[in-house]
């Protein structure tokens, strides 16, 4: 298993079954791969849904959160019980363009160094109040961290499983994965991907919250950047 696409959910029973059609489509040309549903503790038919054309899918996976834990506690859930080398992270709102994942999957394979690519979104199918608190929040993220993404709130990602498994599973996690990567001195990219409008559903975070919440992890995240202390390289000398 090369490849395991992480999806998690929240009450997204109108949008998950068409997005597994987009996703298995756009990916039917790629390596081995699954794809990990992760239902954080939907209270709608979502997980029912995804239940139902588990045989349809052989390599599709349903994990369920009992209650509400957060999206980056539904990556790690995901992550953690994925086989794949790769990840790639995809919001269940059907946001995210599957189509984009194959460029994303050809970045890794043209540059060896490369751990992670972001998905940076293009002309952002969204509300005026949510682009411009995007906007603000990416501009006071990328002047304190320095983490060389001008958009971390792209759910969009590819990295590699074992660089994301030993990131501090914080609340946060989610927003701060550049400059996580960027801190521990590896590469990464970003590239330019899709966005397409919420066509159902609701989605799960207000600007005050994303405001409040936010300001809050960049301070933590700032502190775990400081209290690091990692080797650049470690070797072990043989005997002569």
């Amino acid at each position: 298993m090369q490849l395991s696409v992480l999806i998690p959910v929240l009450d997204e029973q109108d949008n998950i079954l068409p997005l597994l059609e987009e996703l298995y489509a756009a990916l039917a040309a790629s390596p081995a791969f699954e794809v990990v549903v992760i239902d954080d503790g939907s209270t709608d038919a979502t997980a029912v849904r995804v239940q139902r054309v588990l045989p349809e899918y052989p390599t599709l996976r349903l994990i369920r959160h009992a209650s509400r834990a957060g999206k980056s506690a539904a990556l790690v859930t995901g992550a953690r019980a994925a086989q794949g080398k790769w990840l790639v992270f995809i919001d269940g709102d059907r946001q995210n363009d599957p189509a984009d994942i194959p460029a994303m999957l050809d970045a890794v394979l043209v540059d060896e160094d490369l751990v992670l690519v972001n998905g940076v979104r293009r002309r952002r199918q969204d509300t005026l109040s949510k682009r411009l608190a995007s906007r603000a929040a990416n501009l006071i993220r990328r002047s304190v961290l320095r983490d060389d993404c001008p958009d971390t709130g792209c759910g969009l990602k590819l990295i590699r499983r074992d660089l994301f498994l030993d990131l501090p599973a914080v609340d946060c996690l989610h927003r701060f994965i550049p400059a996580l990567v960027k801190g521990r001195g590896r590469a990464s990219a970003n590239l330019p991907v899709n966005d397409r409008p919420r066509a159902t559903g609701m989605s799960k975070y207000t600007n005050l919250h994303r405001a409040a919440v936010g300001l809050w992890d960049l301070f933590g995240v700032m502190w775990l950047l400081r209290r690091q202390k990692r080797p650049m390289a470690v070797t072990e000398v043989k005997a002569p």
